[in-house]
């Protein structure tokens, strides 16, 4: 792995994951083994807890929440959804793996680029054995909106479809009419052919747009139909009229559409969950400009006056939820899974105001290990995945402090905290090292020399929002 230097204005916006053992870095200062035991989560208290749900395809019937046949009685449906955010896929068509790829996958800053391809298969493959009802890719399915990517992705896709999976997308910030949309041939990077609304249309078609219950005539938005009855309202929150741009916005025009939608609901006493890439609240002090839907308390209104209660973003790379305190809607943010721990949320709903949220993560290893494929790397992906994060975060730290003149032994543990910190906080749960972190000397260090940096202010907004396990979530 090479070495990354970061500035503090890139390292600010990284958004990263991951959660396994803190990876020591090939670089001074060293890390030991006396300083990471400061707030590293003690043998007693703070165990990972385990990432599954206490139900199951075979618990039982489900309950319907219409009047449909097709949801009564003893049915055999698995009612889960499975929601993953932010794939970031590359058709390999657009690569030869040369100078040019490597020098972008160094520049991602986390996404796992150089095997986005087994990820994603990896995915696939598991969503294809839980066969859950529906699955949902709430945006940025691409790397930067390349046309040939839409379409090769679509294609895998199919699968899932054939297995009896319904599958449902939605746009985000880098899928439609990007400029950076490039294929990387030796040392060159030259431009991809971009997507247009119309073609997104069109490559998805099978999965959500030609099977919609209703079609926004002023976005890509739409009403999809899970086999349960529910109402999912996919919408389409970006903006890329000119040229793709990172801020979310849903317009006057979709806003009317999307209650006269409700409403239609209502009468036909349908549950609704909403969905879009970017996100309805503010989930974090430091990432709100470009990741909150402009004036998203008027999308808030819509929603809560027509009862829907769970809204379903991605955006933001970090596992995390939060509730709307004026209108009682809960918003749950999926990570992505192109990043470290590579994990996706699977979703029960039991009626409009009941539902539990739990996250999983990829194997990539096991599916490794079934293809027979002999990379290193993929025989122990977790650890790998969260060495190259914990590396990124550790190196901007590093350089920073270095800047500021600390040196010795007190950077070192400051680096070491700092990328704890990020890396658990990232993945939604931070609240593992809370009290140890607060305990440590490393804390105290970055109170004192930390001053006003951007850096230590986000460490005191992790610790702060670091109450609970952000992967699990029950109403």
């Amino acid at each position: 792995m090479k070495r990354r230097g970061l500035s503090v204005l890139s390292a600010v916006i990284l958004i990263l994951a991951g959660c396994s053992s803190y990876y020591i870095p090939e670089s001074e200062p060293a890390l030991s083994d006396r300083t990471m035991s400061a707030f590293l989560p003690n043998e007693t208290g703070t165990e990972e807890p385990a990432r599954t749900g206490p139900y199951s395809p075979e618990s039982g019937t489900i309950e319907a929440f219409t009047g449909d046949a097709a949801v009564s009685g003893a049915a055999p449906l698995n009612p889960q959804i499975i929601v993953a955010a932010d794939l970031h896929y590359l058709a390999k068509e657009l690569t030869d793996f040369g100078q040019a790829f490597e020098e972008m996958a160094d520049r991602e800053e986390g996404k796992m680029v150089p095997y986005i391809w087994e990820i994603t298969d990896a995915f696939l493959d598991e969503v294809t054995d839980i066969a859950p009802q529906t699955l949902i890719l709430c945006g940025d399915l691409t790397l930067e909106g390349e046309k040939y990517s839409h379409e090769a992705l679509a294609q895998k896709l199919e699968r899932v479809e054939k297995a009896g999976t319904d599958v449902v997308v939605i746009p985000g910030n880098h899928d439609i009419n990007n400029v950076n949309a490039s294929r990387y041939q030796g040392t060159s990077r030259s431009p991809a052919e971009r997507t247009t609304p119309e073609q997104f249309a069109q490559i998805y078609a099978a999965y959500g747009y030609g099977e919609a219950v209703s079609r926004d005539p002023a976005s890509l938005s739409y009403i999809f139909q899970t086999k349960d009855g529910t109402w999912l309202a996919m919408l389409d929150s970006c903006q890329y009229e000119n040229q793709a741009l990172t801020g979310g916005v849903v317009r006057a025009e979709t806003l009317k559409w999307l209650d006269e939608q409700l409403e239609e609901a209502a009468l036909q006493r349908r549950n609704v969950i909403a969905v879009a890439h970017h996100n309805l609240l503010d989930e974090s002090r430091i990432f709100e400009q470009d990741c909150t839907i402009e004036h998203a308390e008027e999308l808030e209104e819509v929603l809560s006056r027509n009862g829907v209660a769970l809204f379903l973003s991605g955006h933001l790379h970090v596992q995390h939820y939060k509730e709307a305190a004026e209108y009682g809607i809960q918003e749950v943010v999926t990570g992505s899974l192109a990043i470290s721990p590579c994990q996706y949320g699977v979703l029960r709903c039991f009626g409009p105001e009941s539902y539990y949220y739990y996250t999983d993560m990829v194997d990539v290893t096991a599916w490794a290990q079934r293809k027979d494929n002999p990379d290193t790397r993929l025989q122990d992906f977790r650890s790998y995945a969260d060495a190259y994060l914990q590396e990124i975060y550790y190196n901007h730290a590093n350089e920073m402090l270095a800047e500021m003149g600390i040196v010795g032994e007190e950077r070192m543990l400051m680096c070491e905290y700092y990328a704890m910190l990020n890396v658990y906080a990232i993945a939604g749960r931070a609240n593992l090292l809370r009290q140890a972190a607060l305990e440590s000397e490393a804390y105290d260090l970055w109170k004192n020399y930390g001053g006003t940096t951007t850096e230590s202010m986000y460490l005191w907004e992790i610790l702060d929002d670091a109450v609970c396990d952000y992967n699990v979530l029950r109403r």
